[in-house]
């Protein structure tokens, strides 16, 4: 059995232009993940840098930068077991393009710059601890248990 742990989820501002929030959500808690962290914000320059920091150094860094303060975001924590792996596979490759049909980006993205969804890597070991500490603090993160629990894993 997986352990449970906690990850990253952040709806971009293409995303939120596209009224894509609530079917994104919709995903997560279809699957079993439970969403222990929201809130709708705007992204400041310097929690752009921060978050995009292991980017500094390439090209197309103050593209991301200035993309992803343009407009609010929805900043997310979801929890489940495997939960970073069981996500970043819902959300598919980071070029739509190459993303399959079903996968969050395969279904609503259609360009690399504009891909709705950014997910804690799963194969950067800490990413998702990383990334929640920028956007939440503890306590804006809610400990319950759904319902439907125990008919989730074994």
């Amino acid at each position: 059995m997986s352990e449970t742990e906690r990850t990253f989820v952040m709806v971009k501002p293409d995303g939120v232009q596209r009224g894509l929030i609530g079917k994104i959500i919709s995903r997560f808690e279809e699957r079993g993940l439970k969403l222990v962290g929201a809130k709708f914000i705007q992204i400041d320059q310097d929690l752009a840098e921060d978050h995009y920091g292991e980017h500094e150094d390439k090209p197309f860094f103050d593209d991301l930068v200035e993309f992803i303060t343009a407009d609010p975001v929805m900043a997310m924590v979801w929890e489940g077991q495997d939960a970073t792996r069981q996500v970043r596979s819902m959300v598919g490759e980071t070029d739509p393009a190459e993303s399959p049909p079903g996968s969050i980006r395969g279904d609503f993205g259609l360009d690399l710059g504009r891909n709705v969804i950014h997910a804690s890597d799963h194969e950067d070991p800490g990413a998702n601890e990383r990334e929640i500490d920028l956007f939440f603090d503890e306590d804006e993160l809610v400990e319950w248990e759904r319902v439907d629990e125990t008919w989730l894993y074994e």
